[in-house]
């Protein structure tokens, strides 16, 4: 049977689906397994999100990732989403990351558990949980998979939970580079600033930003802002953008669109005017973070090449 530190893994599950004469049928189902209750498990598969009650499961285990990428390919991802999403309080342990950002955002307030935190891993657990406590913060780590799993086991083992699974998923630029823009879409207009109501929108669904999150959006280089308006100036979607690392990859973040300017196409509009700025930044491919739960952004990212990479768990450690 699945353990929860099979959680982020590939599994395949063979239920039971009834009974023919004295005959017990079954199917199969392949994914990632994205949650485990005493109750249910629920699967992440190629035609959606499948949750499967446990007393109808009759076998299940890990099978091989289908692409799973090297170490050193999530490594090099991981660090150039951090470049791009700079916590302003940073510390490091061996190779991994300390970031706080007064509690915006979990990427910029957790440890990222890449590389080797250089001392024994109950040790460098140890070590978060002194690092945020120091700061008045609940420690959070971010675990990366699988390149994590022994991390995550050992958080398994002191009690840490799981907050919703993140996919990390990336595309070539080049498709999006080849389609033209809709002529019934308003432009896109790209600032190296952000306007009031572009933060009034992030905030909207990201929460008050302290000046902490003002930090990380505007202390990247190569980092845009994507605002598109109706012709009566009100503001209708945003996004971000930001080029970093030694591959120059595009960051894409916080797309949003205004609840009554949904389903018109605006959110793949402004991804793809982020692509065209980055090309002409040296960027040939883009990547995002997006949960696996919202599955309205993962069919949005699907349909413009995105698919993923790797997966990752924000970790949280017991309260007091």
């Amino acid at each position: 049977m699945l353990r929860q530190q099979d959680v982020g893994h590939r599994v395949v599950v063979r239920r039971i689906v009834g009974v023919s004469g004295d005959r017990t049928l079954f199917t199969d189902a392949l994914g990632e397994l994205v949650d485990l209750t005493e109750t249910d498990l629920t699967l992440a598969t190629d035609k959606g999100t499948l949750r499967v009650p446990l007393r109808e499961v009759h076998r299940a285990k890990r099978v091989p990732a289908a692409r799973r990428p090297h170490a050193a390919a999530v490594i090099a991802l991981e660090l150039a989403a951090d470049e791009a999403w700079p916590a302003p309080v940073r510390g490091r342990l061996g190779g991994w990351l300390l970031r706080a950002a007064d509690n915006w955002t979990g990427r910029a307030n957790s440890a990222l558990a890449v590389g080797d935190p250089d001392r024994p891993l109950e040790a460098a657990i140890d070590a978060v949980v002194k690092w945020y406590g120091e700061r008045g913060q609940q420690p959070l780590i971010n675990a990366p998979l699988p390149l994590a799993a022994p991390v995550n086991a050992t958080l398994d083992e002191r009690g840490w939970t799981s907050r919703p699974l993140t996919l990390v998923q990336t595309a070539p630029l080049t498709p999006m580079l080849a389609t033209t823009a809709r002529a019934d879409l308003p432009p896109v207009d790209l600032a190296d600033a952000a306007g009031d109501d572009w933060y009034a929108m992030v905030a909207e669904h990201k929460g008050t930003l302290p000046a902490a999150a003002l930090t990380i959006l505007n202390s990247v280089p190569d980092r845009v802002f994507a605002h598109v308006r109706d012709t009566d100036g009100g503001l209708l979607a945003v996004a971000r953008g930001a080029v970093t690392g030694p591959d120059r990859l595009l960051g894409v973040s916080l797309v949003q669109t205004a609840p009554a300017a949904r389903r018109r196409g605006l959110g793949a509009h402004v991804v793809r005017a982020l692509a065209h700025w980055a090309s002409q930044r040296g960027a040939n491919r883009a990547y995002l973070q997006v949960e696996e739960r919202n599955t309205a952004a993962v069919a949005l990212y699907g349909r413009l090449g995105f698919s993923t990479h790797h997966t990752y768990l924000t970790r949280e450690a017991p309260r007091d």
